[in-house]
C-alpha cells in the first residue's frame, strides 16, 4: 500500500499545480486530470479503510485467540516466523490492547511457518510478556492464556522487540503519508469547487 500512497501523493501535488491552469487549450485536460485523480484517490482510500475495518479472516489460516488473565491491560503483538521459507521473514501484527479477562482473535497464515511469537507490552516500551509457540497441527485453532509476566527467551525477545519497533515506525511513517495525502486531497477539492 505504501507504493500506492506515494503515487496518490505525487498525483495530488501535480493536481495542485494544474489548478493554476484556468485558460488555454490545456485547461480542460487539467481539470479532467484533477477530477480523475481525486476520484481514484478517494476510491482507493475508501477501499483501504473498509478492508482494514473488516475482520481479517484469511483462507487456510489458523485462528489465534489471546486471552489476558493478568490484572492489567497489555498491548499485544503477534510475530509470524516464516521459518519454512528460504527468506526467513517475520510478519508482525498488532493484536490490540486487551483488558483483563478479555480476549482478541487474530487469523494467521501459516503456510510458510510452523511457529509464532506473542509479545505483550505494558505501556509503550515496557515488554513484560514474550512467548514462543510451535504449531504442530495447522488444523487446530490456537488459544494462548496470558497468566504470568514472563519472558521465555531473552535473545528472542530482543529480536521481537526490534520487529515491533520496526512495525510501529513503519505505521507512523504510513500515518504521516496518509495525513499529507488527505491534506492535499482537501486542498484539491476546495480548489476544484471554489467559485471563480
Amino acid at each position: 500500500m505504501g507504493f500506492i500512497i506515494s503515487i496518490i501523493f505525487f498525483t495530488q501535488i501535480i493536481s495542485l499545480f494544474l489548478s493554476k491552469v484556468n485558460s488555454g487549450r490545456f485547461a480542460k485536460w487539467a481539470k479532467t486530470f484533477r477530477v480523475f485523480t481525486l476520484v481514484c484517490s478517494i476510491s482507493l482510500f475508501t477501499y483501504w479503510f473498509v478492508k482494514k475495518s473488516t475482520i481479517g479472516i484469511v483462507n487456510n489460516s489458523v485462528s489465534l485467540q489471546v486471552i489476558n488473565k493478568l490484572p492489567q491491560p497489555l498491548d499485544f503483538y503477534v510475530i509470524n516466523v516464516n521459518n519454512l521459507d528460504k527468506s526467513g521473514t517475520f510478519e508482525t501484527k498488532h493484536i490490540g490492547n486487551i483488558r483483563p479477562e478479555y480476549y482478541r482473535i487474530e487469523h494467521l497464515k501459516l503456510t510458510k511457518s510452523d511457529q509464532y511469537w506473542i509479545v505483550g507490552y505494558l505501556g509503550k516500551k515496557n515488554m513484560v510478556y514474550f512467548s514462543q509457540h510451535a504449531v504442530p497441527n495447522k488444523n487446530m485453532d490456537q488459544i494462548v492464556d496470558v497468566q504470568n509476566y514472563i519472558i521465555q527467551s531473552e535473545k528472542l525477545s530482543e529480536q521481537a522487540k526490534k520487529h515491533v519497533e520496526t512495525y510501529n515506525f513503519e505505521n507512523m511513517q504510513m500515518g504521516i503519508w496518509v495525513t499529507l495525502c488527505f491534506l492535499l486531497m482537501f486542498l484539491n477539492i476546495s480548489l476544484l469547487v471554489r467559485k471563480k
